[in-house]
């Protein structure tokens, strides 16, 4: 039996999450930034002036992708620090640069800032599925946007809206999670080279005490990784503001996936829409013929995780003790990796969805003509008016028939026999043709045709224009 099969592996990896994201939290994407930043720094350092050689830089930038995990390791287990068992494991793969790799820095230096570029390419991999499932929600509500259904207030029918409507309102509730994402790209700032403290004492002794050279240290990093800048203060470490803030971002698009999942969850058990469901699937061990909506409930599953993992940091930030304190470490690593692995697994789904939803438009319409006769009351009742009748007493018929109209359905099973009941009361003066005519469903969805255009047009279309499209993997395990 493999090894991995003896220790408990975390779901996130094994059925969740998408390669990509993945390798974003990978040891070896994390280890191979902090010899990028080693190499930012002794390149910055040597542009202000340090002595530091060209073919020093050079040695390092050819070893940039190899680590040595056996020769860190093993220097951990010894001095018990895992940064500087790197520094070690580096210098000794680039003995000429050993003498100046980290030179300056704190273990933060190498720590949040790999932590901010990590976060930064995960929060493009999130955006960029964020936008494909608007994409295909677009295409869906534009398609739809005209057919009439049940709209539901307390989940009793209520007046009805269309189809495509109903998917505007899980398109703009997401486009809300885009903007706030991509705000929180723009306002992300690295670490930079701050020193032990946050004052940057160490390379003010480093330079001479020039400070223009310690402020354009940090310029230079920062524009090395293609951040627009540095925290303008800190302590040893960025504020956990920054990690409590992008995770409860990631929370809000998971509260927006989690409401679609649970309505196409319900619409499924009316039979009006369902998930895709693959041509052999297996819906349940007992009942073969059940088609049960796993992939909605698996979004809502992880959905709730990424909810509640929001506090993690948020408690973190609230805790930190002066310029930094040490027990935001074991939950920071747990707890913003697998936040991004989770909702990661989410947008599979969600595209996976919203890439092929099935619709029933005979089962929506059988539903919306079994409700029609109680919306179309008021329409009736009008009507009935302008025939001089009497809108008070007219109401109270109404009341009257819809109530039995609706124990004849309920008690005793049998059709909705509203029209009949008010045709054959005189005190109407409609005939049976006067009050079909008022059920058309389409006279009862207001504007949602015009909303649904006006919601692309002014906001989706916006955003789909600001991240162009390429290939996503999307591939998820059943």
């Amino acid at each position: 039996m493999e090894t991995t099969r003896l220790q408990y592996m975390s779901p996130l990896s094994t059925r969740y999450a998408s390669k990509e994201m993945k390798y974003i939290f990978s040891e070896k994407k994390k280890f191979t930034t902090w010899h990028e930043l080693w190499i930012a720094l002794a390149k910055a350092e040597r542009e202000l002036g340090l002595d530091i050689t060209e073919e020093q830089i050079q040695e390092m930038e050819a070893n940039k992708d190899i680590v040595d995990f056996e020769v860190a390791e093993a220097r951990e287990k010894d001095v018990r620090h895992d940064v500087m068992s790197h520094v070690y494991a580096f210098g000794k793969r680039c003995p000429k640069a050993e003498a100046i790799i980290h030179l300056g820095a704190t273990s933060c230096y190498v720590g949040d800032n790999t932590d901010v570029l990590l976060m930064k390419k995960a929060l493009e991999l999130i955006l960029e599925k964020s936008v494909q499932v608007l994409i295909n929600l677009k295409k869906f509500a534009r398609e739809y946007k005209d057919m009439p259904c049940l709209a539901y207030t307390h989940l009793q029918p209520a007046q009805l809206t269309t189809v495509g409507k109903r998917a505007s309102l899980w398109m703009y509730e997401l486009s809300l999670d885009v903007v706030e994402l991509e705000r929180r790209l723009t306002d992300l700032r690295m670490l930079g080279s701050k020193g032990t403290t946050g004052t940057q004492a160490s390379f003010m002794e480093l330079f001479n005490n020039d400070e223009s050279k310690v402020k354009k240290l940090d310029e230079i990093i920062a524009n090395t990784f293609g951040v627009s800048g540095c925290v303008p203060v800190s302590g040893q470490t960025y504020t956990r503001k920054v990690d409590a803030n992008i995770l409860s971002s990631l929370s809000g698009l998971a509260q927006s996936a989690s409401k679609f999942s649970n309505d196409l969850r319900i619409l499924q058990s009316f039979g009006e829409m369902e998930e895709p469901f693959e041509r052999h699937q297996i819906g349940s061990s007992a009942m073969p013929y059940k088609r049960n909506p796993m992939r909605s409930e698996r979004i809502t599953s992880l959905a709730r995780y990424v909810i509640i993992d929001s506090l993690n940091p948020a408690i973190t930030a609230a805790t930190q003790w002066f310029e930094r304190t040490l027990d935001d470490s074991a939950n920071k690593r747990i707890s913003v990796p697998e936040a991004f692995l989770a909702l990661d697994g989410i947008l599979n789904l969600y595209i996976n969805i919203t890439s092929d939803m099935v619709v029933y438009p005979k089962v929506i319409n059988a539903r919306t003509m079994e409700k029609l006769p109680f919306i179309a009351t008021e329409n009736i009742m009008m009507e009935a008016v302008k025939k001089g009748g009497n809108r008070q007493a007219l109401h109270e018929q109404i009341r009257i028939h819809s109530h039995a109209a609706t124990l004849r359905v309920k008690r005793d099973g049998l059709n909705n026999d509203l029209v009949d009941r008010i045709a054959n009361d005189s005190s109407f003066g409609l005939s049976r043709d006067e009050i079909m005519a008022a059920m058309d469903p389409k006279l009862y969805v207001g504007r949602s045709h015009s909303q649904v255009e006006e919601l692309i047009s002014d906001v989706i279309d916006p955003i789909i224009g600001r991240h162009p499209q390429k290939a996503i993997e999307t591939e998820i395990n059943l």
